[in-house]
């Protein structure tokens, strides 16, 4: 059943703001400096420039509430014993409701644990305001309100994959690299190095115009150094675009060379977040994507799909362009939208970016943003000056499509075609779940596998696509051992695939795995790890949420807030959403060799857990642990691409 918990009367971000004001003062009274101290970095993007670094730990260092003093005079002590008395009736009424709600919920009844909750909150908010500053007061509004979270998860509705194929969840975003470089303020200028690129220039074929200033310069400094390995990684990820993006641009008549704005925004990742919430290999904020038919939704955001987003982008600069006349001031717009650059450009009567640089009439990541995209396409056309000619890129992504009109699991899909389900979410970034939508999707697949899915899919029911699985069966299994790792009848997967309960199978051998659908999986999970979002003009939650894909409700739980406004807010605190693992192996182990694993692990002590760090490799960690590549990817199911936070498996020596 999918519901939608509401409380119309008491919203949960009203109820915590209670809250709030009955914990006292304390936050109230703390000095202005814990909070807005000028900044002492370079500030951060677009529009939050004059807003000052949040110091966490000061907010959350507040003093301890007073306890109330014990009372030396005799004649006070029959009051505090009344109002103690008070307080605790009060607790044991909301308590037995909210123990009632609960219970209720853990039933799957979730309208009467509403109720129950309802009630919870009015015993509460209804006592004396006097009340309020009781610690055992405080103690059960947080034991209530959490009740209410809980519920509010609960109610989400429930996806169709199996709670018993979901994996460890891994952050499917990755930081955008124009965050880090937008901070990079004022890089020193290699008087050297300048003017090694000014001549290059000369040599140079480019679309573009490229110019050579000290902010470029700047950046191009900043690149060969402390920025070296971002762009190596970027250049390295453009093998499997470059084809597709190319072609585009010379279909949408835009120039060729505007590559490198994918460079400089995402390192051609379409995972890419920004801290502003942009997403994707060209960074789409979710306005501006709805603008150029990029659709979003709970299963899909076409922000992250590299041919969508791409067609979009050219489309994107074709406009700006044309309304602008000059692709300097086209990619300032790209950055801080065409109205910021209109204004600059009516106010000052110069058209001119390299102008309204030096009038400071443009936002400061905007007057970084083209010293950036010029300084990487000088670095990428001249590789062998900058160290980069050693670089290889990745191969292009070749794909089958099949159009489809049914939901189903990337991991049956994965078994269909003998590939592994990393490779599938590779393939379809877009994708925002391990199943696909309920209504038309086209299905990216391994280049020559079209032919070889159609056919495996067609002996699995069109609604049981996102819950049956096929099975190789590894040395040593048999029907009666599948049937205990899929929890599945044995006669269930013997009648399915037309064979005896006495029946032997042999390695090699494709099964078909009747699993029986079950409640829950693939609800919508966060990070545990906190994101700071610097909140930027204009944003309100409802931006927010459109841009990160996280509900509204969730936000203003997460930061109590009582409405959609966030005049007066500096940050947000979030957890970004996080999907399905993708390494994973492509067989489910037989038990025989899941015991095994087991033994071998408990025998090694030395093994340890190593969680990525970015600009991190494969070579890098196995180098520094004293092992190899190979051994690390044996150990984790032969992981390909590392992003920061996974943690890897090291091997014993």
């Amino acid at each position: 059943m999918q519901m939608k918990i509401r409380f119309s009367q008491l919203p949960l971000a009203a109820l915590a703001v209670t809250l709030a004001v009955g914990l006292g003062c304390q936050t109230a009274k703390k000095p202005a400096a814990s909070v807005s101290r000028p900044p002492q970095a370079p500030p951060p993007p677009v529009q939050t420039h004059s807003a000052a670094p949040v110091r966490v730990n000061a907010v959350h260092a507040q003093a301890e509430p007073q306890k109330p003093a014990v009372a030396p005079v005799p004649q006070a002590a029959p009051q505090t014993e009344a109002k103690t008395d008070l307080v605790q009736g009060l607790i044991t009424k909301a308590e037995t409701e909210y123990k009632a709600g609960i219970d209720q919920s853990l039933a799957g009844q979730l309208d009467q644990a509403k109720d129950h909750f309802d009630r919870a909150f009015g015993i509460l908010l209804n006592s004396p305001a006097g009340m309020h500053s009781d610690p055992r007061f405080q103690k059960e509004f947080d034991r209530v309100t959490e009740g209410v979270s809980t519920l509010e998860a609960a109610s989400q509705p429930a996806s169709e994959t199996p709670a018993a194929d979901q994996k460890p969840d891994e952050e499917k975003s990755e930081p955008a690299p124009i965050d880090e470089a937008n901070e990079v303020t004022n890089y020193p200028v290699d008087p050297k190095l300048k003017a090694k690129a000014a001549a290059e220039i000369k040599a140079t074929h480019s679309d573009l115009p490229l110019m050579m200033t000290d902010q470029v310069a700047g950046y191009i400094n900043y690149f060969s150094t402390r920025g070296h390995g971002t762009l190596e990684r970027g250049l390295t990820r453009s093998g499997r675009y470059r084809e597709m993006i190319q072609r585009t641009f010379r279909e949408e008549g835009v120039p060729q060379d505007l590559i490198y704005l994918a460079q400089a925004e995402s390192g051609f990742h379409p995972y890419a977040v920004s801290r502003a919430g942009a997403r994707g290999i060209w960074q789409f904020m979710a306005s501006r994507a709805r603008a150029y038919d990029l659709h979003r939704d709970t299963w899909t955001d076409d922000r992250q799909d590299p041919e969508k987003s791409t067609r979009a982008a050219a489309r994107h600069l074709k406009d700006l362009y044309n309304q602008f006349g000059d692709w300097y001031l086209a990619m300032a717009a790209y950055n801080s939208g065409p109205g910021t650059v209109q204004s600059a450009v009516k106010r000052t009567g110069y058209a001119d970016f390299w102008e309204l640089y030096r009038r400071n009439v443009l936002p400061k990541e905007t007057r970084n943003y083209v010293p950036i995209i010029v300084a990487v396409t000088i670095m990428a056309k001249n590789p062998a000056q900058y160290g980069l000619d050693d670089i290889v890129p990745d191969r292009e992504l070749a794909y089958d499509t099949v159009k489809i009109n049914y939901s189903v699991d990337l991991r049956l899909v994965a078994e269909c075609v003998g590939a592994t389900s990393e490779e599938l979410q590779e393939l379809n970034p877009g994708l925002l779940r391990m199943t696909t939508p309920k209504g038309r999707f086209d299905l990216h697949l391994p280049a020559g596998t079209g032919e070889k899915y159609q056919a495996a899919i067609g002996s699995i029911p069109p609604d049981m696509r996102i819950w049956w699985r096929y099975h190789t069966v590894a040395p040593g299994e048999t029907l009666m051992s599948l049937a205990r790792t899929y929890h599945t009848p044995l006669k269930t997967i013997a009648d399915a695939n037309q064979l005896s309960t006495t029946d032997g199978v042999e390695a090699g051998a494709k099964l078909v795995i009747p699993v029986a659908p079950k409640r829950g999986g693939d609800a919508q999970t966060y990070a545990k790890r906190l994101t700071v979002y610097r909140v930027r003009k204009n944003d309100s939650v409802e931006t927010v949420s459109d841009n990160l894909g996280i509900p509204a409700i969730t936000i203003r739980r997460w930061n109590r807030l009582k409405s959609d406004s966030l005049s007066g807010r500096r940050v947000l605190y979030l957890h970004l959403p996080v999907s399905p693992a993708v390494a994973e192996t492509e067989q489910v182990a037989s038990a025989k060799a899941k015991r095994s694993k087991h033994l071998a692990a408990s025998s090694s002590p030395t093994e340890v857990r190593h969680t990525v760090k970015r600009g991190e490799t494969l070579y890098s960690i196995a180098t520094s642990y004293r092992t190899s590549v190979a051994a690390i990817k044996q150990t984790n199911a032969h992981v390909a691409t590392l992003r920061p936070g996974m943690v890897l498996i090291i091997p014993a020596q």
